[in-house]
């Protein structure tokens, strides 16, 4: 039986929540009082949960000021992007071998919907930083190593509340990633070497950080 969730726990659970779907946009205030009585809890589990979510970077809190969502940083970004390339392409090619062909069909039906949206009069950023995360979450969750698993999804949640409130995906960019994305499959089905499929994950999501930061980028 799974051990029962601490207030604590429940009340970050939900703020996080909150904050990585963008309820809680950076610069929100978040007041202690104002939870305690929502969650139904004194103001401790609540002021636990900020701790955690402080320790994530998804929180400042000021003493005197109180707690807020993050603003949003380009060198955390920079941080978490480099981050997520290193795991995601471990994840992918660790995957690899436990892809099943359903698998690949669902996400090159994610990349078709991506490429439409690319079609369309009105490119909406958002429903392609959606479907993009699907993508990459298919072909990262056969991974048979739930801890690099997690900490992939981590660092992806992070990179989707910076893209979500001040990065944008755009329309010709995406075409070229949508590129990325088939050749990506291709290797996965024909059952390419690990370290080529790896090398080839980590670099698509690079180009995406060149795309969007000026900063000088060291190689990986």
């Amino acid at each position: 039986m799974p051990a029962p969730t601490s207030k604590s726990d429940t009340v970050y659970q939900q703020l996080r929540s909150r904050i990585v779907d963008g309820q809680y946009t950076p610069g929100f205030r978040l007041t202690f009082s104002a939870l305690a009585e929502e969650f139904g809890v004194s103001t401790v589990p609540v002021r636990e949960a900020i701790r955690s979510l402080e320790a994530e970077g998804l929180v400042e809190y000021t003493l005197n000021i109180g707690a807020r969502v993050s603003e949003v940083n380009l060198e955390d970004y920079y941080e978490s992007m480099v981050s997520l390339a290193l795991l995601e392409g471990m994840a992918t090619a660790l995957a690899a071998p436990h892809i099943t062909e359903e698998d690949l069909q669902i996400a090159y039906s994610l990349n078709r919907d991506m490429e439409a949206l690319t079609r369309s009069s009105y490119f909406d950023s958002d429903a392609y930083r959606r479907l993009n995360g699907r993508f990459h979450s298919v072909l990262c969750a056969p991974c048979p190593n739930s801890r690099i698993v997690s900490l992939v999804t981590n660092e992806a949640e992070r990179v989707t509340i910076i893209r979500r409130s001040s990065l944008k995906f755009e329309s010709a960019q995406s075409v070229d990633s949508i590129a990325q994305h088939d050749h990506l499959l291709d290797l996965i089905r024909t059952g390419a070497d690990p370290a080529e499929i790896e090398s080839f994950a980590r670099q698509h999501k690079m180009a995406s950080l060149h795309s969007k930061v000026s900063t000088p980028l060291r190689s990986l």
